[in-house]
């Protein structure tokens, strides 16, 4: 996914995390760039932490240190499970079983949160012994709804299961739940097989899941972009597998892409499904948002089918003034009024 040869994962008891950055794989971008040809074109961008050590049993004693802060500081994990049969290739448990490895290290997360709660209920037990009904109504809002989540992964279910409403989530924040995460799962397959013929696991709330030919998508990765081509249509390829789990990763964050645009530069720009305008322009830059007036809104399907004729957009009513309420759509191409 990175174009990077690093050998993935590590020996047990060795910490190591491999990091890169890469783009959001994204034709509207592409293809305004080719109409407008601004001087510089940026697609939204992603970062992917490869942090080996997750194995059964880690959680028995507590994750700690750096491994544990390197878990939780990121939004979701991508969770790569093997299905595929190679007897040169050892399996750490002997069997090929991708269910049970998907299992094994969710109870690995889930036992970590459970530690986490358990601590937290301790200290507001003891603050309620000590104050009595001078506690804080926080302080007994935040008991309940860490035992209702503590009932819940007892339960075998991970917290991402949870209805949780967007207050109840912000106050989760700090916690740094690992199982609160989305989760991309991603089987790889023997080079013979393909996605429609792959059984995908059954996934609940915050999950997603796709196959992949590991090896064989590590070959076209080496390859130039002619040879690449020729290769993946040999094979049938028609897209990639990097680029979907990229894109899948994106939309396993539910966030929406919007674009801003001049003669200088073409931007992507991603933000929190149901933000409004005046939040975009806060993505933006600070000021935009402070000073916010109104946002110039176009749909970036109708520029293309425009061929970036703005005026064709006006004339036909599909180029609009929207106020800091406006719910930003993913493709809007947004142009900010503001004034500070």
């Amino acid at each position: 996914m990175t174009g990077q040869d690093i050998a993935t994962g590590a020996a047990a008891g060795r910490f190591e995390v491999h990091t890169a950055v890469v783009r959001v794989p994204d034709e509207r971008v592409d293809q305004l760039s080719l109409i407008y040809q601004p001087r510089k074109t940026t697609h939204i961008q992603v970062t992917y932490s490869d942090i080996a050590g997750l194995e059964r049993g880690v959680s028995e004693a507590g994750i700690q240190g750096r491994f544990r802060q390197e878990l939780e500081q990121v939004d979701g994990f991508v969770l790569v499970l093997r299905a595929f049969e190679n007897d040169a290739v050892p399996h750490p448990y002997d069997k090929v079983d991708p269910a049970r490895d998907l299992d094994m290290l969710d109870a690995e997360l889930q036992l970590h949160d459970l530690v986490a709660l358990e601590t937290r209920l301790e200290r507001i037990d003891n603050e309620v012994r000590l104050k009595g009904r001078r506690v804080a109504k926080e302080v007994r809002d935040e008991g309940e709804l860490l035992v209702s989540l503590q009932q819940h992964l007892e339960e075998g279910r991970p917290l991402r299961a949870c209805a949780l409403t967007p207050t109840q989530r912000s106050a989760l924040r700090g916690f740094g739940f690992l199982t609160l995460k989305p989760m991309l799962i991603v089987l790889n397959v023997d080079d013979s097989r393909v996605e429609a013929d792959v059984a995908l696991p059954a996934t609940g709330p915050g999950m997603l899941v796709t196959a992949l030919r590991g090896r064989l998508e590590a070959e076209i990765a080496t390859l130039e972009a002619e040879d690449a081509a020729i290769f993946m249509e040999e094979f049938g390829i028609q897209e990639r597998s990097a680029d979907k789990v990229i894109r899948l990763s994106f939309a396993l964050l539910q966030l929406r892409s919007f674009f801003t645009l001049n003669e200088n530069e073409l931007r992507a720009w991603s933000l929190p499904s149901g933000s409004g305008a005046a939040e975009a322009a806060g993505v933006v830059h600070s000021d935009m948002q402070r000073g916010f007036i109104r946002a110039e809104v176009m749909r970036s399907e109708d520029l293309l089918a425009a061929e970036g004729r703005e005026a064709d957009l006006r004339r036909a009513g599909q180029l609009r003034l929207e106020g800091r309420d406006y719910e930003v759509q993913d493709g809007d191409v947004l142009r900010i009024r503001f004034n500070v």
